[in-house]
């Protein structure tokens, strides 16, 4: 320590002058501790001082006095020794008793007194210092035990063991080359002899490895200051210690801050002498899993893991077995807190029942970051031996852990890497203040000593006693003229720099993961339980395939992959069947991947897998439904899949099985050849798909079609079914989305029924007659063509009870979000048998809440639900291609105009063939195709209104009921017969057209075919006045028109046209009697109209009864000399004839 000479002189003169020749740091001790009062208290207020003194003095006799390089334990005398003990105990004392009174005077007589220990560390004997740090740690732990709120405390020795554990030979002091056998004990009380044997034997060495990942006794005995870390943290991190929680941070950022000086000490770069420092952090591994529910979810919504049950008792061991004396534990650790009492730190409690407070995401992932780190660094082999004690419970925790690590470390992108680094890492502004606290931290008090002239600038701006920042010599972002040059935002080569590294730490994490499930694999693959084991290396390998990936790592992985494929070949076909499913889909999705290399990869995967799978049964059928199911996946929910990479990549794959000489005798070319072959017909579909995007009702019309062609294939169906009500569901078109869902859930109850005789489950497609009448199209065609047992068919997770029961479910939600909660009944009718077969009270009561909630919105929302309007569209041309000379039912959202409607088709079709080339067609006239013109396309557009027969009225009572299932539509359209469609009253006709569509509204598509058109006439006087139930709103509005008509052409001028004069031409006599006889039962029909309404109204529409009689009055008037003038030459030939009758009656 060169730097302290600088003060010989001074010391020289200093202790000259004593004529006892005392050593000034021995009198500074002695002095020290026998001083009280006023002369104490300013040494405390001061304390930093006389500490680098004594420590100064200390360095300066050894170097005068020879003794560098003596024994440590002949440095000083014991009486020294004695005095320094009770110099720390005193002062461990005044922080453990003034912490709460004089807060910022006991934050720097700690961290002094820290720093001051970790001075001692170089130049007194080890095992001393490590008792004073005992001692310290003894009266932290006994006042613990008595506050409410220990944070504060605790805070202050975090900071202390901080500071002690940054001195520069940390690592060495740990011991990290030394076997679980500890020396001469660096803490006395502490007796050898519970240490373990030395050596790998055969007798000891399970229990050695334990020790080795639990914070046991020989491991805190052997790694003393680690063994301190590693004890902090748990005691935090645990989910029952309260009031610690704002402490998260803090300690792993303790931890985090040691490992990243390790991993770039240049000292410690070997790879087996980094396994050493990696050994002192073994537990750490142990503490993270037993922190899993509390970790940040960094996982997707749609995507959530599942985390493992943990109320098997029996996998743990009971605290009551502990090998470990409370005492001895409490001695070695230096804390009273109970918790640490357990034998080991990972061992899980019930987590089923305790509500867990969350870390925050970017502790959470800083603590990630530490355990890949150890798994990164600690020797393969005493992993493999770890692994294979651990319980099928615990090794399924660990599994979850890496889960993730993978969504945590994903790479994210360039684009979102700004708003991804403000929203939930953080990252500090000034990278420098890291740098400082690093430098402060390692090199020992003078820095302190500078720190502390500088006016304490450093302590945390929050106001915080214990912030982060405490260590700190200034902070440039408090100054004036630091804020008006601060950078807000990063430069881009700022953001490229960081997102190069955050992609490199990606596959960094990614490859320790995938090196973790290699030893895993290794470890259970001979063992019973291997099954459940490896279903979860399956399932992490398949979320990292999942996520965004360098070219390096997949490579790597579709390795592992094939490797664990061959291996375990049953573990997918047989014992995982769904995730043979999800990595069909991973591999095609990378089988478009734009790089080469990935493609290969991706290629040479998907191909083994199906010689695997021929292998084990002579066919693939399994393989070759479920890559068919992914691609139709694929293809009906990715966006930025590349098809014609793809079919480089099936060009690939039927290249390896021609070429594959061991299989070109079998079947297995054949059967390649025509997978590829199918899946090339998709990808046609997915052309045309691709082209028809911007069109939402082309393109649910063409997944309609696909979909209609694997009528033969459920699986296939069922895919493409879900694909369009994700299609719906995206535009909000909830209702058509539920009957996506509802098909899929009768299709399934088909096959169901079919495979397993349940009195509970529903009879195929039957049961759902309720909720739509379309879905008898998805009858099990004849069980000739399609057996539900064979291998491949009905395999996927929805053909069983609980996928049929999840559809349902979906189903009944977008029911509701679509507002028909009448069909939700109808859905839970089917449901709730099923629930009660299974006695699942809690699923009925949840079924039985929402059926409430959906009556409950039927009552409050009467009158006011709407649910859609409906427009007849012609497309004429050739232009349009498939739809010339078609007809449809557009099904709109509620209260859409003609004029919307109109300008959305016209702007599209515009935008497609050319704004001259579309015209709209004005009238709903029939069209004639031969005048118009064969370059353009034309587009009708009708509003229609549902039409009901007299008789379906019956039934039709609710506003709901008169808008689900309908299949008829009605629109009138006035013409003259010279073509015009308005003309003089006596040149005007009234045309009715009724529609009949394909399949009745809602369906599946938002718009239906028209299958057939018919033209009719009604009464509707008659009708409106003899309706039951009584409709006055129906009623008024008809006898408005007839009897309070304010415009000319009105029923009275219809009559005074026609009727004013006896047409000279005989043959029109019968005609205008007719007229005549029509008014006559006219007048009569309004007459009862009247008669009715005034039995139906109200006391407030008196006035607009008498307006409506007094009209009825005046037309009566009006008309009767019409109605009476008969046409003589009618009634003449009918006499004679009734003469003769009547004189044969006499």
């Amino acid at each position: 320590m060169s730097s302290h000479t600088e003060t010989s002189s001074f010391l020289q003169t200093l202790t000259g002058r004593l004529p006892t020749k005392k050593l000034f740091h021995e009198e500074l001790a002695l002095q020290w501790v026998v001083c009280s009062g006023s002369v104490r208290e300013a040494a405390l207020q001061q304390a930093w001082f006389f500490f680098e003194l004594m420590v100064k003095s200390m360095v300066h006799h050894l170097y005068f006095a020879d003794k560098l390089d003596a024994p440590r334990k002949n440095r000083f005398p014991e009486r020294f020794m004695d005095d320094i003990a009770a110099l720390v105990s005193t002062i461990a004392s005044d922080i453990v008793s003034r912490f709460q009174k004089d807060t910022e005077m006991i934050e720097r007589l700690n961290t002094s007194l820290a720093f001051f220990l970790n001075d001692l560390l170089s130049v007194m004997d080890r095992g001393f210092v490590f008792s004073l740090i005992k001692a310290y740690y003894k009266q932290v732990s006994s006042k613990l035990y008595s506050l409410l709120n220990p944070s504060t405390l605790v805070s202050l020795r975090l900071d202390f063991l901080r500071i002690v554990c940054s001195h520069e030979h940390y690592v060495t002091l740990n011991l990290p080359c030394s076997l679980l056998t500890p020396p001469a004990s660096p803490s006395p009380s502490v007796s050898s002899a519970t240490s373990q044997s030395s050596g790998f034997s055969t007798n000891v060495q399970d229990q050695k490895i334990a020790n080795m990942f639990e914070l046991s006794v020989p491991f805190r005995q052997q790694h003393y200051l680690a063994g301190l870390v590693l004890t902090e943290l748990a005691v935090i991190l645990d989910p029952d210690a309260e009031g610690l929680f704002g402490l998260h941070k803090k300690v792993i950022n303790m931890v985090h801050n040691l490992l990243s000086s390790h991993d770039s000490d240049p000292r410690y770069a070997d790879p087996q002498v980094k396994a050493r420092v990696a050994t002192l952090y073994l537990p750490l591994i142990g503490v993270i899993m037993e922190s899993v529910p509390q970790l940040y979810d960094f996982t997707e919504s749609h995507n959530q893991r599942g985390r493992p049950s943990c109320t098997a008792a029996e996998d743990y061991e009971s605290e009551g077995g502990s090998m470990i004396s409370q005492t001895v534990a409490m001695a070695i650790a230096g804390t009273s807190v109970p918790q640490l009492a357990r034998p080991s730190s990972f061992l899980l409690t019930s987590t089923t029942s305790r509500q867990h407070s969350t870390f925050s995401a970017e502790s959470s992932r800083n603590l990630l970051i530490c355990l890949l780190w150890v798994l990164k660094n600690a020797d393969e082999s005493v992993l493999q031996k770890w692994f294979t004690d651990l319980s099928v419970l615990q090794l399924n925790r660990l599994l979850d852990l890496l889960y993730l690590c993978v969504s945590c470390f994903e790479y994210k992108g360039k684009k979102v890497f700004e708003r991804m680094n403000s929203l939930t890492f953080k990252k500090s502004k000034d990278m420098r203040a890291k740098l400082e606290e690093a430098i402060l931290g390692s090199i020992g008090a003078r820095q302190e000593m500078v720190r502390r002239s500088r006016g304490q600038l450093e302590r945390s701006p929050s106001g915080s006693a214990f912030g982060s920042q405490e260590n700190l010599r200034w902070r440039k972002d408090m100054t004036h003229w630091r804020q008006n040059t601060e950078k807000l935002d990063k430069s881009r080569a700022e953001i490229e720099h960081e997102a190069l590294i955050d992609g490199n730490l990606a596959t960094e994490a990614n490859l320790i993961i995938l090196d973790t499930l290699e030893i895993i694999v290794q470890t259970v693959s001979m063992t019973e339980s291997k099954e459940s084991i490896l279903g979860g290396v399956l399932k992490v390998l398949l979320h990292s395939m999942a996520c965004n990936q360098s070219a390096l790592y997949l490579q790597h992985c579709f390795a592992t992959q094939r490797a664990l494929v061959s291996k375990f070949p049953e573990l997918l076909f047989e014992e995982e069947t769904e995730q043979c499913a999800d990595l069909c889909l991973r591999l095609l999705r990378h089988c478009s991947s734009s790089i080469s290399t990935i493609r290969s990869h991706a290629s040479a995967s998907l191909y083994l897998l199906m010689r695997q799978n021929f292998e084990i049964g002579n066919n693939f059928a399994r393989v070759k439904m479920q890559v068919t199911m992914s691609l139709s996946s694929l293809v009906g929910t990715s966006q930025n899949f590349n098809e014609e990479f793809l079919r480089r990549s099936l060009k690939t794959i039927l290249t390896y099985a021609e070429e594959d000489l061991e299989l070109r005798e079998t079947t297995f070319p054949d059967q390649v050849q025509d997978l590829v072959f199918n899946l090339h017909m998709i990808l046609s579909d997915t052309v045309k798909m691709k082209e028809h995007q911007e069109d939402p009702e082309m393109l649910i019309d063409l997944m309609y079609r696909i979909a209609k062609g694997y009528q033969n294939s459920p699986d296939l169906r069922l895919t493409w079914l879900q694909n369009m009500a994700g299609k719906h569901s995206e535009r909000s078109n909830h209702a058509e989305s539920a009957q996506c869902l509802v098909h899929s859930a009768a299709l399934v109850a088909e096959y169901l029924s079919m495979l397993e005789d349940r009195k509970y489950l529903p009879v195929g497609c039957v049961t759902f007659q309720n909720i739509s009448s379309n879905v008898l199209e998805e009858s099990a065609v004849s069980d000739d063509v399609v057996s539900p047992d064979e291998e491949g068919i009905c395999s996927g997770k929805y053909f069983t009870e609980a996928g049929l029961v999840g559809l349902l479910e979906q189903a009944a939600a977008s029911f509701s979000m679509a507002g028909m909660y009448e069909a939700v009944n109808e859905v839970y009718k089917i449901l709730i048998p099923i629930h009660e077969a299974n006695r699942d009270a809690k699923k009925l009561a949840t079924i039985h809440g929402k059926l409430q909630e959906a009556f409950s919105k039927i009552v409050h929302q009467d009158g006011k639900r709407m649910f859609g309007t409906y427009f007849r569209v012609g497309f004429y041309g050739t232009k349009f291609g498939d739809l010339d000379e078609q007809e449809f039912v557009y099904k709109e959202p509620a209260i859409t105009k003609l004029a919307e409607i109109s300008h959305r088709l016209e702007g599209f079709y515009g935008e497609r063939f050319g704004e001259d080339v579309v015209e709209v067609i004005k009238d709903s006239n029939p069209v004639d195709k031969c005048k118009l013109d064969a370059n353009k396309a034309y587009i009708q557009i009708t509003y229609v209104e549902p039409y009901f027969d007299t008789y379906e009225m019956k039934d039709r009572i609710t506003y709901f009921d008169k808008n689900y299932n309908l299949r008829r539509f009605m629109y009138c359209t006035p013409f003259t017969l010279d073509g015009r469609a308005h003309g003089e009253l006596h040149e005007q006709f009234k045309r009715k057209t009724i529609l009949t569509t394909s399949h009745a509204f809602p369906y599946i598509k938002t718009r239906i075919n028209v299958i057939h058109k018919e033209e009719k006439k009604t009464q509707e006087l008659a009708f409106a006045t003899h309706q039951d139930p009584a409709d006055p709103k129906m009623l008024q509005m008809v006898l408005q028109g007839s009897v309070g008509t304010t415009v000319n052409q009105g029923p009275l001028e219809v009559a005074q046209v026609f009727l004013s004069e006896i047409p000279n031409d005989p043959k029109l006599f019968r005609h205008h009697n007719k007229l005549r006889l029509c008014f006559k039962d006219f007048t009569k029909r309004c007459e009862d109209a009247l008669r009715k309404n005034k039995s139906l109204i109200g006391p407030d529409q008196k006035e607009y009864q008498r307006e409506l009689e007094r009209n009825y009055h005046r037309l009566k008037e009006a008309l009767q000399p019409l109605i009476n003038r008969k046409i003589p030459q009618l009634y003449k030939a009918v006499l004679p004839t009734t003469c003769h009758r009547s004189f044969y009656t006499l």
